[in-house]
């Protein structure tokens, strides 16, 4: 298991810093770029006012009930990928053991008295979601746009104009602690709160499965629960092996069989089309499905624009999306029409886009095992779900 970045100097254990790095990577602030300014809700981002599309369609099955294509290149059709719904199920009722003074993911060094009054704020919802599983959900009082299951939707929304930060509704929950990465802005908010004496934690802002495990022991260690950190990320780290596991008895096991897939951020209406390559968190997403990621044989690195070479060398036999950015465009047949070079790729010919949820697909929270199962029958067993 990763250690967590976050260094902890309280009154059980000492962790070493990973990688501690006192600026974001030239990818992630790219990624920051792009989802801010989608964010903004120049187009509608997605399905309703929330700023964020949901997939909609039959739930996912689990991926070992399912029967898969006979040939997974004979499919011709988009699939939206929905995750059942999963209730909150806590690891532990820990006891916070306070105060822990740390050194965040930013470098920056903060100790945390209370935790009576949390925000665990980011542009998945992740991180609130892992505190509801660390059994701190009760010390929730607020909430990001994209924090949405059932266990969280009473507490109070502190974005607005999709996931802008507002101060005044921050401050107003009186927060004893903030944790969040540099997804959501503006950051002159967050300053504001630690420059008001709020401690403000800064987690690893990549997102990935080599690093699921490690982002929970932070959350937690700023909270004052390792215990229920590191039992947490054992359980998602079980999960997932379990599910990659089932992934594997449907997937070509053979490279050249493999689907050939592209990760796209789309925003519509304001003209921002992303290709996601290596680094970008994509990847990990691809190959864990048991897909071809393509950016590494065509040197496609981090979150870039997409252009029409970048289409054509990649020649994509799927296309991965988020709802909202598949539906800001128009659905397949707008983005085809926008993207004649994707229309002629094996995707576009024959519609092969499996999309799912904005605040899921790249979340890498404890929901990962259930993106990847639901991605999986969305490529291998798509007649379970259309």
């Amino acid at each position: 298991m990763s250690s967590p970045a976050l260094t902890r100097r309280g009154s059980r254990s000492t962790r070493a810093p990973r990688d501690v790095r006192p600026t974001l990577t030239t990818a992630f602030v790219a990624l920051t770029l792009a989802l801010t300014v989608a964010a903004c809700g120049l187009d509608g981002v997605g399905a309703g006012d929330d700023g964020h599309g949901d997939a909609a369609g039959p739930v996912a099955p689990p991926v070992a009930e399912v029967t898969p294509l006979e040939d997974v290149r004979s499919w011709e059709g988009e699939v939206s990928a929905v995750l059942p719904e999963r209730p909150v199920d806590p690891v532990a009722d820990p006891t916070p053991e306070l105060p822990v003074t740390l050194t965040d993911a930013q470098g920056t060094e903060v100790t945390v008295t209370d935790v009576s009054r949390v925000l665990a704020l980011d542009v998945y919802g992740t991180l609130s979601r892992t505190v509801f599983e660390l059994g701190l959900g009760e010390n929730l009082v607020g909430r990001d746009v994209s924090t949405q299951f059932p266990e969280a939707e009473e507490l109070e929304l502190v974005t607005q104009n999709g996931h802008d930060l507002n101060a005044e509704a921050v401050l107003e929950l009186d927060p004893t602690v903030i944790v969040t990465d540099t997804s959501l802005g503006p950051w002159d908010v967050l300053l504001q709160m630690r420059d008001s004496g709020i401690p403000v934690v800064v987690v690893d802002s990549h997102r990935g499965l080599d690093n699921v495990a490690s982002l929970t022991e932070q959350v937690a260690t700023a909270l004052g629960v390792p215990g229920a950190g590191a039992e947490l990320a054992e359980r998602i780290e079980t999960e997932v092996a379990a599910v990659q596991d089932d992934i594997a008895e449907v997937a070509p096991s053979d490279d050249g069989r493999r689907l050939r897939t592209v990760f796209l951020y789309v925003r519509g209406a304001s003209g921002i089309y992303y290709m996601f390559g290596e680094g970008s968190g994509a990847d990990s997403l691809i190959e864990a499905i048991g897909a071809y990621d393509v950016a590494g044989e065509i040197g496609w690195t981090g979150m870039k624009p997409l252009t029409d070479e970048g289409l054509i060398a990649a020649q994509p036999d799927l296309v991965l999306m988020m709802s909202g950015g598949l539906e800001s465009a128009g659905g397949v047949d707008g983005l085809l029409e926008r993207l004649p070079a994707l229309a002629a790729t094996p995707a576009g010919e024959n519609r092969r886009f499996v999309d799912m949820a904005d605040a899921q697909i790249l979340g890498y929270g404890p929901l990962t095992a259930d993106v990847l199962n639901a991605l999986a029958v969305a490529v291998y067993a798509p007649e379970a779900i259309s």
